[in-house]
């Protein structure tokens, strides 16, 4: 597949920076060398080019070990939904499982590079390591965690309330990845942002001018700097003070 490259892994799963944030966390360094084994080869990903595309058989999950990808269903009318941003240390390829195809498009949002893991010799490991069954049934858990968040914050949440959820959720997988939390760079677009979070593109450039325009969220181009981050957390709960009620109107 166009913009796809396999490469030969120069690290083992014990010693990868993301270790502990992928299936790998926990394991003893020789159980760990027996997950690397069934993870042959590595695969760069260029920029804008798809991992896989709804409808293709399953076969692996994917580990992003590097880089930062967007996952799209799309209607029978054709029209398209956004439905995650992944990181490094997570899995693409989970909602696959059910049905032996997968059932998004996951595109590369710049130069990224992931871990190819065969499901069907994943299963047959995880039945002899119980801590790495552990891992991947907590990973599963976690995806239902964020499906639900994401359904509270399209069906109760206005536009600004999403957005500050987005950039908390950002904020918070930046500081587990070892980066600053309140200072980063968004990987993907306002439209991505806009169809990931159900809002129209104007109305995500007014979220984020009213964030600007409250002192809370410094926004230039891509670059993300939370100047306050508690008032942040408060809009996101629904408790705005004074100041940002008055600026509002």
């Amino acid at each position: 597949m166009a913009g796809r490259m396999p490469i030969k892994p120069d690290t083992s799963c014990s010693s990868c920076r993301v270790r502990e944030l992928c299936l790998s966390v926990g394991l003893k360094p020789a159980d760990a060398a027996r997950l690397s084994e069934i993870i042959p080869q590595r695969l760069k990903i260029k920029k804008n080019a798809a991992l896989f595309h709804a409808g293709e058989p399953f076969r692996s999950l994917y580990a992003v070990r590097h880089g930062c990808f967007k996952t799209t269903i799309s209607s029978e009318a054709g029209r398209g939904q956004l439905t995650g941003f992944q990181m490094p240390g997570e899995l693409l390829g989970i909602d696959a499982i059910s049905r032996n195809r997968y059932a998004c498009d996951a595109v590369a949002l710049e130069d990224s590079e992931v871990c190819p893991i065969h499901f069907a010799q994943l299963e047959r490991l995880s039945r002899e390591l119980p801590s790495l069954q552990h891992n991947l049934n907590r990973t599963l858990s976690q995806e239902v965690v964020r499906d639900h968040e994401m359904l509270l914050s399209l069906g109760n949440l206005n536009a600004e309330e999403r957005l500050a959820a987005f950039f908390l959720d950002l904020s918070r997988r930046m500081e587990c990845r070892g980066y600053s939390p309140n200072a980063f760079v968004l990987r993907m677009t306002r439209e991505d942002i806009g169809s990931y979070l159900g809002l129209r593109l104007e109305t995500i450039c007014r979220a984020i001018a009213f964030l600007r325009s409250n002192d809370i969220v410094k926004v230039s181009g891509r670059a993300v700097e939370i100047l306050d981050p508690p008032r942040l957390k408060a809009l996101l709960a629904g408790k705005t003070d004074d100041h940002i009620a008055r600026r509002a109107i």
